[in-house]
């Protein structure tokens, strides 16, 4: 449930009381308390005031009224998709924190579609679909395809590796030179969560993500992250970074094994924070155009929330960040 331009600065819990008229306040304390209610996936008390941008988040057990909440918690999108670019075979979106990609009605693939009714012609061979993935909370620019023929050239670029990823996290610890994480990942699909083999731990590394045994894991596959220091001070780090294999939770598992985990990412070792993580997928390139009305880069705008905490962890504005990363090529 976004947060709407009149409940900026608004608490939690009197917007809440207004949404479950038919819940005792004092159980819509206890829910905020045990994490049934969430703000952009993370817990907050119920003196929070909501800001621009907020997306509030709620388990299966919260009866909302007017219809039961959505799969796996996330409320209904409504309005149109956050299109950075429409051609005539794609849509680039800006996908906000805390919004899933795919998984029923709630999900980003759900408003495309509604947004695309009636636009496309007819075809029992395609329906429109995101190309790649973004994580739940990992903010950024995701690619939808509009046509057979846009799905095809952009699936065959991924194939061969001729698109590139570029992605900003605040990670834990202060990274102070480039370099490049070289790993064997495996997934375990019972956990939902990703783990490194044992026997590519760098010399002294945490063990967060390979301390456990996966029982029921796909074969490892090779991960490649390139990492750059945009900045550090005070234990953390503002990095960009270029993933040369796309492995589900590659950035997350990867920084966290190498030492420097996520700020905010608990899943994977690191300290809890305002937000579940910090992670903002910035910038797609081309090798070459796949089309003439796209452009070899696009980029997405940092959120809000992400700036601010940019600002006050180093001290750099927006455009400074953006000036940096437009300087450094992988």
């Amino acid at each position: 449930m976004p947060v709407g331009q009149n409940d900026i600065g608004r608490r939690l819990d009197k917007i809440l009381r207004i949404v479950l008229k038919d819940m005792p306040i004092s159980a819509i304390h206890k829910a905020l308390r045990k994490g049934d209610i969430r703000v952009g996936g993370a817990r907050q008390p119920p003196e929070y005031r909501c800001r621009e941008g907020d997306i509030i988040e709620f388990s299966r057990v919260i009866q909302i009224p007017g219809g039961a909440p959505e799969t796996r918690g996330i409320e209904r999108l409504s309005g149109n998709p956050p299109v950075l670019l429409e051609t005539a075979d794609f849509l680039f979106l800006n996908k906000s924190m805390g919004v899933l990609v795919h998984d029923g009605a709630g999900s980003l693939d759900a408003l495309v579609r509604s947004y695309l009714a009636g636009k496309l012609g007819d075809s029992l061979a395609f329906t429109p679909g995101p190309l790649h993935r973004l994580d739940r909370n990992t903010s950024g620019i995701i690619a939808f395809s509009r046509s057979i023929e846009g799905a095809r050239v952009f699936c065959e670029a991924l194939g061969k590796g001729s698109i590139h990823k570029t992605y900003i996290a605040i990670l834990e610890g202060e990274l102070t030179s480039r370099t490049t994480w070289k790993d064997r990942i495996e997934r375990d699909l019972s956990l939902r969560k990703s783990f490194i083999r044992g026997d590519s731990e760098p010399e002294g590394a945490a063990l967060q993500s390979s301390e456990l045994k996966p029982s029921t894991a796909e074969e490892p596959r090779e991960a490649i992250t390139e990492a750059f220091p945009l900045g550090y001070k005070n234990g953390l780090t503002l990095a960009a970074l270029r993933l040369g294999t796309g492995r589900t939770h590659q950035i997350r598992v990867q920084a966290a094994f190498h030492g420097h985990p996520l700020l905010g990412d608990s899943k994977y070792g690191g300290k809890r924070s305002e937000q579940p993580y910090y992670l903002h997928a910035w910038e797609l390139r081309f090798e070459n155009k796949p089309f003439s009305d796209v452009p070899l880069s696009l980029s997405a705008p940092l959120p809000i929330y992400f700036v601010k905490k940019i600002e006050s962890c180093f001290s750099m504005d927006e455009k400074e960040v953006c000036s940096s990363l437009r300087q450094f090529r992988f």
